[in-house]
């Protein structure tokens, strides 16, 4: 099987390329940078090709970039609001409109993007990327019902998650255990907690499920501990 991880270079996007090579797969995946990697591609936004390989049937997507600015609602900016919709929803939009030539030569394929569980469960200053991931929840169920039979589209939603972007919420140990409390599991995700989820939902094995949005979250968007 052939994938793109849009975004793949590092986080959930790096841990996922890792885990589809393991299985066998060949993956190309995307980064902002050049690399010495194997099929690393540079791509923004604003381009307008992928550059995969001529004729190549792909069976996945998966869209990683993602963006964490937390503000009270009255400090969004219109420049943080166009920001965060153009990295987690329009970006999502683009590289699927670029992959899908490559995707519908598939017999089956699978599209995955990347939400939050912000978007299920209000949070103080999460208004800027909720508003931005549910657009993308909403992109992802458009797409699933616009594709369908042939290609699946499916939104994975985690909590917070042991990335570079997250850092600065978790950067010492104080910070650490307070974001492992705050789920019922007691801890925060690891990148291959998500890597396992959306490598499962671009196999066969989930080859009857598409518009779905599925919380990775450690159970914070529905349970409450006492």
């Amino acid at each position: 099987m052939n994938y793109l991880v849009i975004g793949g270079s590092k986080g959930i996007g790096a841990a996922t390329v890792e885990m589809l090579e393991a299985q066998g797969h060949t993956v190309y995946f995307t980064s902002r940078e050049a690399s010495s990697q194997v099929n690393s591609l540079i791509w923004n936004i604003e381009d307008d090709a992928l550059n995969l390989p001529e004729g190549l049937v792909l069976d996945g997507l998966v869209y990683c970039p993602g963006s964490i600015n937390l503000l009270p609602a009255h400090r969004i900016s219109h420049e943080v609001f166009l920001s965060d919709m153009n990295i987690n929803a329009y970006g999502a939009l683009k590289a699927t409109q670029l992959a899908l030539p490559y995707l519908k030569k598939s017999e089956s394929a699978s599209i995955v993007f990347i939400s939050t569980v912000a978007v299920k469960l209000g949070m103080p200053f999460h208004a800027s990327v909720a508003m931005a991931k549910g657009a993308l929840e909403g992109l992802g169920k458009s797409l699933a019902a616009e594709l369908a039979p042939k290609i699946r589209v499916n939104v994975v939603a985690p909590s917070l998650t042991q990335t570079q972007l997250a850092d600065k919420f978790i950067n010492t140990p104080e910070k650490l255990e307070a974001s492992n409390k705050r789920h019922p599991l007691g801890r925060i995700g690891q990148p291959n907690d998500l890597a396992e989820a959306i490598t499962f939902l671009l196999s066969n094995k989930s080859s009857w499920m598409t518009g779905q949005v599925i919380g990775l979250d450690g159970g914070m968007g529905s349970l409450k501990m006492l």
